[in-house]
């Protein structure tokens, strides 16, 4: 993971995806998932495997169940992304030989990810836990272990969120809305590519 940014492309469909894709890296974001709750997810997932399987971590999001992880790796991804700690899960892809990334909102949920081998934890939904609680749970947590900001972290804030903590950043709507164009995906992703290296130089 170069910059450590996931594109979430919720709600993308398989005739697109690759075209999507293709703007993301370009702008330098290499790190990709289409969340299960999309249109026939793992056909999405397959297309960017294939296409882009050697430049870009392809996965998917929105992942709560071990069948759902094995499903993922079928359709050649390589990180499984989760709203909610769920030991198994993270067990799973790990076994699989995937990268997991469970969802965390308390204390308690970031032990039992990291007891289950989890090493890149998601704060989620970051904004209501804000840089505030962020920093709360960094202060506990080892050091080693990352966590990334989704919902709520945008160009505006990475600022605030790394001096938190953070160690990167899951951006949905700011990058990529249903309907939205290659051409307004680059664009948006530019932009937060600048703010993000401006941030972490």
């Amino acid at each position: 993971m170069k910059r450590k940014i996931v594109a979430i492309l919720r709600g993308v469909k398989p005739a697109e995806v690759t075209e999507i894709a293709a703007a993301l890296i370009e702008a330098g974001v290499s790190t990709i998932e289409v969340p299960l709750n999309s249109p026939q997810p793992f056909e999405s997932i397959a297309l960017l495997a294939r296409a882009f399987g050697e430049e870009a971590l392809i996965g998917a999001g929105t992942v709560i169940t071990p069948e759902e992880a094995d499903q993922v790796a079928a359709a050649g991804g390589r990180l499984v992304v989760s709203p909610n700690c769920d030991a198994a899960v993270i067990a799973r892809t790990l076994e699989l030989g995937m990268r997991s990334m469970p969802g965390v909102y308390t204390a308690t949920e970031c032990f039992t990810a990291i007891k289950a081998g989890a090493g890149v934890l998601k704060l989620f939904p970051a904004n209501l836990a804000g840089p505030e609680g962020l920093k709360a749970l960094k202060a506990v947590l080892p050091p080693e272990v990352e966590m990334f900001a989704v919902g709520g972290a945008s160009a505006d804030n990475f600022a605030e969120w790394v001096a938190a903590g953070a160690g990167g950043f899951g951006i949905g709507t700011a990058l990529y809305k249903p309907g939205a164009s290659p051409e307004e995906v680059f664009q948006r992703a530019s932009e937060i590519v600048a703010a993000y290296d401006e941030v972490m130089e």
